[in-house]
């Protein structure tokens, strides 16, 4: 049976207390739904933090989720961001092996997609590419034609635009 998968962008609010995360974690996995990102970082207050959850799954039982989600003990919301206007950002840091022969080339690269040098060895570059997730997905399409040692990613983070809650 071939479903058809959505990829959705979820915001929560929650206390910050241990084993939440795992809960909400249990909710999607049951449901079919894969975490594709998670972000987590603490709100301005520290008693609370916010999760970004990037998602892919049955469009169907996404409704039913977020009510689930949102009834939660430690879950103060449970927002999905997709379609609203946000302002969404994912951070790359990228380790290439590189000699003096190569390194211009990838410094066009880093410099096209407005990237940042953050570490720079006589055998090695780290990387650092930020942006919408698409720039970064074509930024790695890109720096993968020399060779990758490491590679890690945020995941992405939203932020409602204008007055509109997160």
């Amino acid at each position: 049976m071939n479903i058809e998968q959505n990829t959705h962008t979820l915001s929560v609010y929650v206390s910050n207390r241990p084993g939440v995360l795992a809960r909400i974690a249990q909710v999607f996995s049951r449901r079919g739904y894969n975490i594709e990102s998670l972000v987590v970082s603490p709100a301005k207050d520290g008693d609370f933090s916010r999760m970004t959850i990037g998602l892919s799954g049955d469009p169907d039982g996404l409704e039913q989720i977020i009510r689930q989600v949102g009834k939660l003990v430690d879950v103060l919301s449970c927002v999905d961001h997709t379609d609203d206007s946000a302002v969404v950002r994912e951070l790359a840091m990228v380790k290439v092996r590189v000699d003096a022969e190569h390194r211009i080339g990838v410094l066009q690269i880093v410099e096209h997609f407005a990237c940042k040098t953050v570490d720079l060895t006589d055998t090695s570059m780290i990387i650092m590419s930020t942006g919408a997730s698409e720039k970064v997905d074509a930024f790695i399409r890109m720096i993968k034609s020399f060779e990758v040692v490491e590679l890690v990613r945020t995941g992405k983070v939203l932020m409602a635009r204008g007055d509109q809650p997160t």
